[in-house]
């Protein structure tokens, strides 16, 4: 049972390492999705918290299938404007710069996603097969963004955007 400090009111340490946690990926979220509209892209907000407004309280502590299932939705569907091709895309913060294989959930059902992890140096991506192949995405790797044939992104934009990710995860 979790006790609150006397006094305070305020969150407990769990739920303040929650909402800190929640913060920071929206941050990274918002930072993507504003990158991506910047360069054209149709961006759709497509993870539960969005389609199912209000489901993240009434799934905590649920650990059925179908709840798994909605936890596990990407971030964004995203949508080239030059080639009208579609992506999941799934959008992460590392203040580390690392994600593995071992960081998806057991059984990730959207094996097209791509992943870009939002770093406070970085943004890189890197897709679920490439991560099911053993790859990963580390502070030395080199598969940023801006390499990605997928996308076709504008490099110079991308620097700015990373510039914007320093600014906001300096003390992170």
């Amino acid at each position: 049972m979790e006790i609150r400090a006397l006094n305070s009111g305020g969150l407990t340490e769990k739920e303040r390492a929650y909402r800190y946690g929640m913060i920071k990926g929206r941050i990274a979220e918002t930072l993507v999705q504003e990158l991506f509209l910047s360069l054209g892209y149709n961006v759709f907000r497509y993870g539960m918290e969005n389609t199912i407004p209000g489901i993240m309280e009434l799934l905590k502590g649920v650990r059925s299938e179908v709840a798994q299932e909605i936890r596990r939705m990407p971030d964004f569907v995203m949508q080239n404007p030059k080639t009208k091709d579609v992506h999941f895309v799934e959008v992460k913060f590392r203040a580390k710069g690392t994600f593995t294989f071992e960081d998806l959930p057991k059984n990730y059902p959207f094996e097209n996603a791509f992943f870009i992890v939002v770093s406070k140096k970085h943004i890189k991506c890197i897709s679920f097969q490439e991560l099911k192949e053993g790859k990963s995405i580390s502070p030395e790797s080199r598969n940023y963004l801006g390499s990605r044939k997928e996308f076709d992104l504008d490099k110079d934009v991308i620097i700015e955007f990373c510039e914007f990710a320093v600014k906001f995860f300096s003390q992170v």
